[in-house]
């Protein structure tokens, strides 16, 4: 997909304020049973299409509504993912302004994730 410039300069100014990490350090971290919430902000009809295995749905229009009520507690440590990486940065750097201190976007997205062949799931969240 090309994206649009002024898209391109929003996302790479939310980069300088979002960590990120790619798909093997996610992967490495579940392997590790590490707490985190695993985050899928895609929409809801790609997330019930399929998503990584354990992942909740938050998506990006609805995540800085939802996310003190799924998440509460601001200091524990989030993992969010899109499709290839430009969302989750923008919905990471969002609840970073709400006071989320330990967000990161998964570099990629599903697409590596995928292609790295880890664990995916079908269906609709709960």
């Amino acid at each position: 997909m090309k994206h649009s410039p002024g898209f391109l300069k929003v996302v790479e100014a939310a980069k300088q304020r979002v960590r990120e990490c790619t798909v093997s350090c996610v992967k490495a971290k579940l392997d590790r049973a590490e707490p985190f919430h695993f985050v899928d902000v895609r929409e809801d009809n790609e997330y019930a299409q399929d998503h990584a295995a354990g992942a909740i749905h938050l998506g990006k229009g609805v995540i800085e509504r939802d996310i003190e009520t799924v998440i509460p507690n601001k200091q524990e440590s989030i993992v969010l993912y899109c499709g290839g990486g430009y969302r989750s940065v923008l919905a990471a750097d969002s609840i970073r302004q709400m006071g989320y201190t330990n967000v990161i976007s998964m570099d990629g997205g599903i697409k590596a994730w995928r292609q790295a062949g880890f664990p995916m799931e079908k269906g609709r969240s709960t």
